[in-house]
């Protein structure tokens, strides 16, 4: 039975930050030139942090209140980041679904939905080989704009330590642009010229829906006769960031100690998460994030047996510190009402503190017969539902969900109201790696979430 203590101990037993170096790091990139890579990292160190530990702190607040039950966390965004991407267009456009979302979500379930963002960050990328063959050449695969370029090239597939400091400053640029969004109001990106509905007239639900969108924008305008421009005090609009915790070399340059708070703290971003492929107990994910204060994510695939689970709770928030630890299951529709009941039960009895996050993209991943990556949007719909069901069904709840989508209106996920099929698919499919819900799909996501949870 884990032990609850009031105050978080600011430096875990046995941690600095570069006790993961002598632990088994998976998926790093393996550099050329390491005197280069040295030189750059010292160079990356030396940068400005890119978030602060208040905000950091303020989240893992925002986290305990989801835990006990007076929240609900929406974590979305982009597969993979592009450094080509990196524009006010496409920031603009994330934050703009990502917040009709939110306020979606926070109009049907009357609480608080934190906005979570996978933003400013998520350039790194697991993969399932180390390599890629193309006709008679095999090239180092791509792992990310951080490491590498997609194009199948000798040149591109490098793993360059320049690209580094690229990522840094694309992160810094998005999130500047993101606190200038909210400096001047976001109320913008609620009014109907904004909402792009006519695909909900041909959906079974379309009253309902129109209704419910007209209540975001009701009380949007509301607000804002009620409150000027000062909106934001009065609906919950605060957009943080995520990514992967996977390239331990750019997380250490940026793992810091700021003067008036205890501990180390990663200041890539609020909120870093361990990937299933390096969520090992003895690994170097888990000993790198086990000692910075951060609230962490776990993704939790249906392979994980409940001892596991619990020994990787333990050895992450040993002192049980609320707000601290969020388990995000990806296990796939067919799988989940299985492997996750286990789960749950030994985590209750555990009696950790611990927000559930449901992720339902990964474990509904297919290739086409012509080689093409894709998701169906029912399938990701079915494991949603079947995770509040088994949720109620043992007395726990859960807490948010986990997407992976965009603003943008590509053609990469089958189905939804459009219906899209194989065919559509190479009208519009931009993502390097795996595919996201465009707008439509991920408006009709949330909308179809509330009214199942309403």
């Amino acid at each position: 039975m884990l032990t609850t203590h009031k105050h978080f101990q600011a430096n875990a037993t046995g941690w600095t930050p570069d006790t993961w170096r002598s632990r088994t790091a998976l998926h790093q990139p393996v550099y050329p030139c390491p005197t280069e890579l040295q030189h750059t990292l010292q160079r990356l160190a030396q940068r400005p942090a890119l978030v602060s530990a208040g905000k950091i702190l303020q989240l893992k607040t925002l986290i305990a209140q989801a835990q006990d039950g007076q929240g609900f966390i929406l974590q979305g965004g982009d597969c993979a980041e592009s450094f080509d991407h990196c524009s006010r267009e496409t920031t603009a456009s994330q934050v703009k679904v990502l917040q009709q979302m939110t306020q979606v979500l926070m109009q049907r379930l009357q609480m608080p939905v934190i906005c979570l963002a996978r933003l400013a960050g998520q350039y790194a990328k697991p993969r399932s080989s180390d390599s890629e063959t193309l006709g008679q050449e095999t090239l180092p695969v791509y792992r990310g704009d951080i490491v590498n370029g997609s194009t199948f090239s000798p040149q591109e597939r490098r793993a360059d330590p320049q690209r580094l400091l690229q990522a840094y400053s694309c992160c810094a640029s998005t999130l500047g642009f993101v606190r200038a969004l909210y400096e001047t109001g976001i109320d913008d990106l609620l009014k109907p010229a904004h909402w792009s509905t006519a695909w909900i007239d041909t959906h079974p639900e379309k009253a309902a829906f129109h209704r419910t969108i007209q209540g975001v924008q009701h009380t949007a305008q509301f607000m804002a006769a009620l409150a000027g421009s000062d909106t934001d005090r009065f609906l919950h609009r605060e957009t943080f960031v995520s990514h992967e915790a996977l390239l331990l070399d750019y997380e250490h340059a940026l793992t810091r100690q700021e003067p008036g708070f205890d501990g180390w703290f990663n200041l890539s971003t609020h909120f870093p998460w361990i990937g299933k492929r390096t969520a090992d107990l003895e690994g170097a994910h888990v000993e790198y994030c086990r000692g910075i204060r951060n609230p962490l994510g776990v993704k939790v695939g249906a392979e994980v047996s409940p001892d596991a689970l619990l020994a990787l709770i333990e050895r992450l928030n040993p002192h049980n510190e609320p707000g601290r630890l969020t388990l995000i299951h990806r296990m796939g529709a067919d799988q989940l009402r299985k492997a996750l009941p286990p789960l749950l039960n030994a985590v209750t009895r555990s009696g950790a503190k611990v927000l559930w996050l449901c992720d339902p993209m990964h474990g509904n991943t297919e290739t086409l017969a012509c080689g093409t990556k894709t998701r169906r949007f029912e399938q990701i719909m079915g494991e949603i539902e079947v995770a509040f069901s088994v949720h109620r069904e043992h007395g726990t709840r859960l807490g948010g969900l986990h997407l992976e989508l965009t603003g943008e209106h590509v053609t990469e996920c089958l189905g939804g109201a459009r219906n899209l099929q194989p065919e559509d698919l190479s009208r519009r499919y931009l993502s390097k790696v795996d595919p996201r819900l465009n707008y439509e799909q991920a408006l009709e996501l949330a909308l179809r979430v509330a009214h199942l949870t309403h």
